[in-house]
């Protein structure tokens, strides 16, 4: 399929995970792509693995994202799609939140992803599509969870003010709430393996179709939202859960 060709997309934390999945989607549907990451080594073994360019850049740091837009306009002049995909997960219970936690998932969950979006607008095509990388814990009340969900509630809340004032543009924003999904970023919250392997277990028994999602589950949803099929879709959430946020109490 070759339903992108043509289009330049940026894809952020494009280095693993969900980003590795759509960058591979994206490009194999006919894009042009761009992966950026924070971790030098991880840009430059995912970005000649995908066989895409690969750029560092450290969200939470706004004018490494200036660099990044910088470096992108040089070579591309504009972008059709953007996917704000970085982000990080470090549970905490009420009551246990620092403030170190706190300014570190804000600031790229939400500040980072925020800017992004604003400073990449000057270089985004009319007509193009951002996709935000949201969460249904956004809305679940998941315990430990309150700073990545209000993270999250907040890049929600941005997709759909968002979608609004680039209208004009025909600029389409949306944002994708996965569920549970085989990803790296549960290996960096520094649970120990036997608490990931019995979180794992619970949550997967919670889910109507008995699975965790896989990257590229995620990656498909992305590609269609970029994609002229979606061209009267804007300011709004997609679920993509294996069906838990509508069965929360199923065992």
């Amino acid at each position: 399929m070759s339903k992108l060709t043509g289009k330049v997309a940026i894809v952020t934390g494009g280095n693993s995970g969900i980003g590795y999945a759509t960058a591979k989607e994206l490009k194999n549907q006919g894009a042009t792509v761009v992966i950026t990451g924070r971790d030098s080594l991880k840009v430059v073994k995912a970005s000649q693995e995908l066989g895409v360019k690969g750029i560092v850049a450290d969200v939470k740091n706004l004018s490494a994202i200036d660099k990044l837009v910088e470096e992108v306009k040089k070579a591309y002049e504009k972008i059709d799609i953007l996917f704000v995909n970085a982000g990080i997960f470090q549970p905490a219970a009420v009551g246990q939140i620092s403030e170190e936690m706190f300014d570190y998932q804000m600031g790229i969950n939400f500040k980072g992803a925020l800017f992004t979006t604003e400073k990449f607008l000057p270089i985004l095509s009319d007509g193009a599509s951002i996709i935000n990388l949201s969460s249904i814990n956004a809305y679940t009340g998941m315990p430990n969870t309150a700073v990545y969900a209000a993270s999250k509630a907040a890049l929600n809340a941005y997709t759909r003010t968002a979608a609004t004032e680039l209208a004009p543009r025909k600029i389409r924003v949306n944002s994708v709430n996965p569920g549970p999904v085989s990803t790296p970023i549960f290996g960096k919250t520094l649970m120990k393996e036997e608490q990931l392997n019995g979180f794992a277990e619970a949550m997967q028994n919670r889910i109507p179709l008995k699975r965790f999602g896989q990257p590229e589950d995620i990656a498909k949803l992305v590609c269609f939202l970029a994609s002229d099929d979606a061209s009267f879709i804007t300011g709004s959430e997609y679920n993509i859960d294996g069906g838990i946020n509508i069965n929360p109490l199923l065992n």
